[in-house]
This record gives structure tokens, sequence and C-alpha cells, in this order.
């Protein structure tokens, strides 16, 4: 889409970013481009069919050998193609046998596109699973094909190679959960390909989640070593996305998925025992690390000292550590052309709304981001449907046929940034994220009442663009109704989303909250970047844990989360150098140390000042709608405090300190002032 094409674009009320003279509501998120990408995808392809040879080894520098399943087309009569062609490479934990059975099984034809369409028509939509319907939705949206491998895009004239991360799968080694040799391994593969006779030299990457960090990682690693990458839903800064956040661990994503992934690796090669070819190394190797990270988990959580953590988990907490660096990685090396599908309520939500301005070397034709509003495993639900960006499968393969076989279809043109307006997940488009016009603006917490909550638990003050006129203090005691919240959901990647009583709807979560709610909005108004909650707190022990969410409440109560953070009190310095500043010396996006050189409690009873730090969001008040400011003590089970916090803290109830001269707000990306 055009400069000009932008400037002649409005928000438009059930529609999405359009241009004005356009009648169709999904004209430049899925538009006559779309149209035509999904036509190529899906149409007739040049090859017939194509071949897997399982097992193929790949052999590391220090010897390791990883496992790959080598994807060929074939011609009509089965043959392996003799075309050199571009290569795809997929790294995985998950086994590559997993990935082979998602994808035969997903494009089994007649009857799988049947059950989906059959799933799809039952109608959950009012009743308690009513996010149902949205986790269905995924299943057409082109996700498994992009987790697990595309047969149509084979077939179009593309090798695939999924390998097995070393240590997991049939691939030999200790698993390294991405350290050094994990990520020395991906730039291996990479190389290998490109020296394939089956292949042309053109690679380029695909994969969900633990395969789309990677894909970042490869590329600024080496960079112009690969020509394109897809990656959904990646993560960037891994000690900031999930392991830590806000300084405490991130226990309800880290522990059942260190589960998942430690007993899938288990799975031995049944066929290899069957033929004679068993690897002896591989369980070797499995014997020695049964149980990869638990240890960190468990030390985690149950030392009682910061001096007393050793190993791996000192090395977390530790600044500038190897393990630190190796969860890290710097976007702005990247010059390879790269598309990201991400989410708001997505685990890497924290990196993905970074990545535009992230790939400083890229320019607008060679990086491009969709941030949709589902979860991790709900990513790009009914994608494909008016309205919505096409498919991710469609969209992955306009890329690869634009930057590895050089076909001008025009997916460099398309926005580089299309974002889901959250509650309603409408469409909007720029050039840019944040949505340039958006300018921050304080809303501060007021012991007043606004009269919005009527819970005998939660506690109810206002906010406006005004200082408080009296000083008052909020208690905030911990509690666990966040089990039902938006931040519950985004930790178990969606499932619970199912639920949308507590996905969509924070009047549950609120009960223990202390809630700080503004008067309705007089004119539409949109949300663009990340807030930040600034609180003026106390606490009865040497350490404390706050979670707070923004939200936006309908006339009829609903309250929605849009964004939400969570900081330790004695993790509270901020990475200056990372961080943005506003004119008046505001945080506008703050990004805290969370390193053990950083660590400081603090004395019972003394008052301090802490910056909480927030997902980015593009939400929308309509007039009538309400900003909100939830605040908690405790955000079971996302994240619980660490080991020496938790008894620091002592679950003690938490203060909130409202003081005209020394005030508390929120500090928001508005469009329009609010009163």
């Amino acid at each position: 889409m055009s400069i000009a094409a932008v400037a002649a674009t409005t928000l438009v009320a059930g529609a999405g970013f359009v241009p004005i003279a356009s009648s169709d509501a999904s004209a430049d998120v899925y538009g006559a481009l779309g149209a035509k990408w999904t036509r190529t995808h899906d149409g007739p392809q040049k090859y017939a069919g194509y071949t897997v040879k399982p097992d193929v080894p790949i052999r590391m520098s220090d010897g390791t050998v990883l496992r790959s399943n080598v994807i060929r087309p074939t011609d009509r009569s089965g043959k392996v193609v003799d075309t050199k062609l571009p290569t795809i490479v997929t790294m995985t934990p998950y086994t590559k046998m997993v990935s082979a059975l998602a994808s035969e099984v997903m494009n089994y034809p007649v009857l799988v596109p049947q059950l989906i369409d059959l799933l799809n028509g039952i109608n959950a939509r009012g009743t308690f699973l009513s996010g149902y319907n949205e986790l269905v939705g995924a299943l057409r949206g082109g996700l498994v094909n992009t987790f697990a491998y595309d047969p149509q895009l084979v077939k179009s004239g593309y090798n695939i190679v999924v390998v097995d991360v070393r240590g997991t799968g049939f691939s030999q080694g200790t698993w390294q959960v991405f350290g050094d040799r994990e990520r020395k391994d991906t730039v291996e593969v990479v190389d290998w390909a490109k020296k394939q006779s089956w292949g042309n030299g053109k690679v380029g990457m695909s994969g969900v989640s633990y395969s789309a960090i990677n894909q970042l990682q490869a590329a600024a690693d080496k960079p112009g070593a690969l020509d394109a990458i897809f990656p959904v839903v990646p993560g960037a800064d891994l000690i900031q996305d999930v392991i830590a956040p806000g300084g405490g661990v991130g226990f309800g994503f880290l522990a059942p998925w260190l589960t998942l992934v430690n007993v899938s690796k288990m799975i031995p090669n049944v066929a290899s025992m069957l033929n004679g070819t068993f690897d002896w190394r591989w369980l070797a190797d499995r014997v020695k690390d049964p149980l990869t990270y638990f240890d960190v988990l468990i030390e985690a959580l149950t030392t009682q000292s910061p001096t007393s953590l050793h190993g791996t988990t000192r090395q977390l907490v530790t600044a500038d550590s190897n393990r630190r660096r190796s969860l890290f990685t710097d976007v702005s090396k990247v010059t390879t052309p790269t598309f990201a599908i991400g989410g708001w309520n997505d685990l890497f939500t924290n990196s993905e709304s970074r990545l535009l301005t992230g790939l400083s070397q890229l320019p607008s034709s060679q990086k491009k981001l969709i941030m949709d509003d589902g979860y991790h495993i709900t990513s790009s639900s009914n994608f494909g449907e008016k309205g919505y960006p096409p498919r991710i499968d469609v969209l992955a393969r306009a890329w690869y046929d634009k930057w590895l076989k050089g076909i001008d279809n025009g997916v460099d043109r398309y926005s580089p940034a299309t974002l889901a307006s959250e509650p309603n997940g409408w469409f909007v488009q720029g050039q840019t994220y944040p949505l340039p016009g958006h300018r921050y603006q304080r809303q501060y917490l007021s012991g007043r009442s606004s009269g919005t909550t009527r819970t005998p638990v939660a506690g109810d003050g206002s906010l406006s663009a005004t200082k408080p006129a009296a000083r008052a203090t909020r208690q905030v005691k911990p509690g666990l109704s966040t089990l039902c919240s938006r931040d519950s959901a985004q930790a178990a990647v969606g499932i619970t989303a199912v639920f949308d009583f507590c996905g969509k709807d924070s009047r549950v979560s609120e009960i223990a909250a202390q809630t700080f709610t503004s008067a309705p909005a007089k004119v539409s108004t949109s949300v663009s970047g990340t807030p930040v909650v600034h609180l003026r707190q106390r606490l009865t022990a040497t350490d404390g844990y706050w979670h707070a969410t923004v939200n936006v409440v309908s006339p009829d109560g609903r309250s929605t989360t849009v964004s939400m953070g969570q900081l330790m009190v004695s993790l509270r310095a901020m990475d200056t150098e990372r961080s943005s500043y506003g004119p008046n010396g505001d945080l506008t996006d703050a990004i805290p140390k969370l390193s053990l050189s950083d660590y400081r409690k603090v004395k019972p009873g003394q008052v301090l000042d802490v910056d909480i730090p927030m997902t980015a969001t593009q939400a929308k008040l309509r007039p009538g709608d309400r900003l909100r400011i939830d605040v908690y003590a405790f955000n079971f089970p996302k994240s619980v405090p660490l080991g020496p916090e938790l008894w620091s803290s002592q679950l003690r109830p938490q203060y909130i300190e409202i003081d005209p001269a020394h005030p508390s707000w929120v500090n928001v990306p508005l469009s329009h002032p609010l009163r």
C-alpha cells in the first residue's frame, strides 16, 4: 500500500482501516492481491506430488548428528524432480515426526476440510464456551501448515527440510534451549541446505514459536545467509518475554512447556529399532539429561537467598552472562526480508510489537508485521475470511515467491503494519507501529469512586487527566482471581481462552483488584503503543509484586484487557539505554534490567515509585467506553515471584499511596486526549 493510500484511509466502524473510496470492508487487509495470492496457493501447482525422505543425517561441526526430513516435489510418475529449487528450513524441538503427521492429517483430501467446516459450524457464541470458535478458527487460518510443512508449497517448486533441534526428536546431543551451540547448529543447517545438489542456493526459513525464534536468531547471527524468513509468533528477548516477565518466574507457561518437550524428546525412533539402525548415542544423550531445565525451574522457585543461586540459574539472573546473551536476539543485525505474524495476547507480544522498529536495516518493502488479537495457538484465527488478512500459508507462499524466486507478486507492497484493534478485532493498517498521530497522556489514579465497580472485594477508584485532589491509601491483597484472566489464558498459550468469560471479560479477575476507571470517552479514541503504569506504592515487607492491566470498559460493563504487565519491586531498576522516554521524562516504553546486580530490596513502610512495564496494544475506545487500570498484588499462574522474592514479600498486602504531590498515573498513547 502506497503512502498516498495510507493518507487516504480512515477508521470505519465494523470495517477496519480502508480507503474512503472503497466499499469493500477488506480492501487493503485482504483485497485483490490477497485474492490473487490465495488462488495461486490453492490452485493447480507445477508438480504433481511430493516425497518425504526421513531421518537424513546432518553432521554438525562438533560431530553431533541432527536428523531431518527432506521433502521434495515429484512428477506425475512419482519421481523426484531434478530441477534445482529453493529450500525452506524449519528447526523444531517438537519432533519432525509430529510435523509430518500434522501436515498429512491437515491436508487429507475432502475429509479434513469437511471436518473443519463441521467444527466451525458449531456456534458456541453466547455460551460459557464462546471462545471455542476462535480456537477452531485457527485450523483454517493456515497455522498448522506453517507449523508443519505445506504440501502445496512443495508442489509449487520448493524443497523443505524439517530438522529436529539438538537433543530433541531423533537428533543426537542434549537440548540447549537456544544455547550458543544450538544457535550455531541453525546456521550450519542453513549452510548445509545451500550446498545440496538439489538446491539452487536460495534458502528461507519457516515455522511457528520455537521455529520462529530460531529464524530471527539465524538471520541475526549470520546476516545475509538467509534469503527470506516467515516467523510466526516469534520472540527475541526471551527473558523479558516468558522466562522472567517483570522479574518473576513465567511458571504458567514454562512448567507445562518444559514437560511437553522433555517427554517428546524421549520418544525413540521405532523404525530404526526395527531395521537394526538404532542410534545408541541418541539414547546415551537422553540418559545424560532427561529433564532439561527442570532443575533450574525448581531452584528458581525454592531458593530463599539470591546468593544461593548457582549454575544456569545464576547465569539467567546475571547481566551479560553467556546464557543471557544466547536468549536475546539483536534484530537490528537482520538483513533478511522478514514477514512476522504476532498477537496482542501472544506469549511474545513484548518482542513482536518492537519488530518493525527493531529491523532497522530493512526497508518497508522487506519487513511486514501482522498483529492479530489471538493467543499463541490461535494466531491467524479466521485469516482468509472477509475483513481479515489472507491465510498465513498463503502469505508465506507469496513472501517466498517474491524473495526466493523473484516473482513480482506485490507482497512487498503490502502494508508494513497490519494490526487488530482491540477489543473488537477490526484491522487497521499503517506504515509503522505505533501508528502516527498518537501522543502520550497521563491519566491519574484517584481515590474518588467511579461508581463502575460494585463487588465486595475490589476497590473502586477513578482515572482522569487531572491530578487527585486528596490523599488516599488503597490496599491490594494477593489473590488467585487472575486464574480467570487474559493473562492466565496467555500463559496457557490460548487453551483456556475457550472460556470467554475469563479471556475477554476481566470482571471475574477484578474481584481482587484495585480498579481505577475514567469517565466515558466523548469521541472515538484509539490507543497505539506501549502504556506504562507509574505507581506511588508502599510495602510492609522487603519486597512485593505488582501486576497491572489496561482495560477498555464498554457501556454494558464488560472490561476487556488490552495491555498487561508486572514488576517485582526489588527489580525496579530500568534499562535506560533500551527504554524510551517522552519529552517530559516520563517512560513511554519501560524495559527493566532484571539482573542480580540490580536487585534491591526495600525497607518495610518505605514509600517509593515504581514503573510497571506493560505490553504494547492497538485499541479503540468508542464514545461511551471507559479506560480502566486494574492493579493486583499477584498474577498466578502466569508469573510468580522468584524464590528469594517470594520469601522477602511473604505475600503480604501491598499499598497504593495516592498523593497529589506525588501522583500515580498510567501513561497512555492516545489519538485524542481523555478528560
